[in-house]
């Protein structure tokens, strides 16, 4: 088993839904913007705007904004097989995370991996810690929203205000 240390982290769950299913949710502005963000926006590498139901292709540019969060997110997408993975640069290119989709019986594993960040201790507590619990929440609001048709982040209560909300509510 490989080591843990702060430069990466994976997470795992179980989701009851195929395979075809998870790779639309993860690789279309209509699907990532049902389960986990504000908006999203993907330009093609020829600068054309990608409509809401197209899936990403290697080398799109990407925007991204969060409920209860005021930035936003760029990046690119490096790789994706229009199936089961993809992978896109993270915290303004300072990462990369990959999402690989594996059936698993009547259920998909859904691995999301985060990696290459830097050690120094802003981004130890800012992406390590950040983003490992981020990912966590949000694994699960996918798995609720697509087993139970519930989302359990926070949308009636505006908590941009909050300072350091991001590290104290759990359902960001």
């Amino acid at each position: 088993m490989t080591p843990l240390t702060f430069e990466a982290f994976t997470k795992k769950i179980y989701i009851k839904a195929p395979v075809k299913t998870l790779y639309w949710y993860w690789a279309t502005e209509e699907g990532i913007t049902s389960w986990f963000l504000r908006e999203a926006h993907y330009v093609s590498v020829e600068g054309t705007n990608r409509n809401a139901t197209d899936p990403i292709q290697n080398g799109d540019r990407y925007t991204w904004k969060w409920h209860n969060w005021n930035g936003q997110e760029s990046g690119s997408i490096l790789q994706t097989n229009g199936k089961d993975f993809l992978e896109f640069s993270f915290a303004n290119d300072v990462c990369t995370c990959s999402v690989t989709l594996e059936e698993v019986e009547n259920t998909t594993l859904v691995t999301l991996r985060q990696y290459g960040m830097p050690t120094d201790e802003k981004t130890k507590m800012e992406l390590y810690n950040g983003c490992s619990c981020g990912w966590t929440f949000w694994l699960a609001n996918l798995k609720a929203y697509l087993e139970h048709g519930i989302l359990l982040n926070e949308k009636d209560v505006d908590l941009t205000e909050i300072p350091q909300a991001g590290h104290i509510f759990v359902n960001m």
